[in-house]
Parts: C-alpha cells; structure tokens; sequence
C-alpha cells in the first residue's frame, strides 16, 4: 500500500480506537507528532462529546495546523435536542484545516458495510450482528457506563448473529488466553455469542491516508 505522511498532522480521536493507532504508531506507518483522544464511549452523552472533542482539536492546533479526526459521522454523535447539529458540524465552526475519516462508525473504519455483510454471513448466517471492535472490550465499563443487566437484556439478544469483534490488533487472542473469567463474564453479561474476527488496518489506513492527502492539497 501506498503511503503518505502524517508528520505535520495531528489525530483527535475517540478513545476506543487507541488500539488501531497506538498500533499503527508503533508500526511505523502514522509517524505523527500527537495523538490526543477523547474518552471511550461518549456517544452515549453528547454534550461531554462536543466538549471533549472541541478541547482536544483545540489543543492539537496549538502545535500542527493540519488535524485528522477519528470519529463516525453518522452515529457517534447523534444530538436529540438538535437533529440538524453533527459531528461535521462542530469540525466545520472550529476552521480549516481539520478534516475527518470517512466512515459513519468505528465498525466501519475496519471493514465497509459489503465486507461487514460478507463476515456477517460467514459467521451468522446473515443475521443480525452486534459489532464490535476491540476498544468496545477493553474500555467496556466506559463504553456500557450505566447499563445493567436489564437494559443489557433488552439490546443483545435482538441480534441472533451474536456479537462480532473486528480486530485488527491481535488483542482479542491475548484477551481470552490471559483472563478467560472476564471473557467469559463478558458473554454471559450480553447473553449472545462473542467472535472474534481477524481482519487488517488497510481499511483504516486508506481512510486515514485518505484525509491526510486531502490536508496536503
């Protein structure tokens, strides 16, 4: 794959996905200055969201002119007291230079809507999906904050396919073989099958590079 540099441009991005760029950092292909996130799991309370996110591209302008945001635009910032206000929305007050990743949910930074469809049929048989990536594992009291079992019990099991975890990381593996009691827990908790999928980053480079060019023209 073809790559460009990020050495003049920041990452904002939402905490759940520190895993795929910590990795990408790490493995020599996002060779940028800052990655600052926000907390995991903010979709769940909009406003803290915004302000976050308003503080952490603020920061990060203080130092690079140019900013990547990882965030969905379809359904990681969904305002119902302001249908009309979006994530783009907010990028586009705060000035140039700052761009985000054309995807509409992490879900879909890893594997497009037809490649989620593919792996859905695979492993489910075509039915209802619950998606996940890695960072829906690890921060699961910051992405679940507030759901008991109950409420658990009323979103999970709607989704016959079970849960599908899109990992690109390899943590999956590491997760079940070092605290099997907290996977095992976790299953138990969401009352439907949990798989782990192996997939790669080139979905997720490519749209990030993608950004990257578009700051470069």
């Amino acid at each position: 794959m073809e790559t460009v540099s990020f050495a003049d441009i920041a990452i904002v991005a939402c905490g759940t996905m520190s895993l795929e760029l910590n990795y990408l950092r790490e493995e020599g292909f996002l060779n940028t200055p800052q990655i600052l996130y926000t907390a995991p799991g903010l979709h769940q309370v909009v406003t803290e969201l915004e302000d976050q996110l308003v503080r952490q591209i603020k920061k990060a302008k203080e130092k690079n002119n140019k900013v990547i945001v990882v965030y969905g635009g379809k359904f990681c910032y969904v305002n119902i007291d302001d249908p009309m206000r979006r994530m783009q929305t907010i990028i586009d007050e705060l000035g140039e230079g700052i761009t985000r990743v054309d995807a509409t949910h992490c879900m879909d930074m890893l594997a497009s809507e037809s490649e989620r469809n593919e792996i859905g049929s695979e492993l489910a048989d075509g039915e209802p999906v619950w998606w996940m990536t890695p960072g829906w594992i690890k921060y699961r009291q910051k992405v679940f904050k507030g759901w008991d079992k109950a409420l658990a019990n009323e979103n999970f099991p709607r989704h016959t396919g079970g849960a599908i975890v899109l990992d690109g990381v390899g943590y999956m593996d590491t997760y079940m073989a070092e605290t099997p009691e907290d996977f095992l827990d976790y299953v138990d908790w969401m009352g439907i099958t949990l798989t782990p999928y192996t997939v790669t980053l080139d979905r997720f480079k490519g749209l990030l590079m993608d950004q990257a060019e578009k700051l470069a023209s």
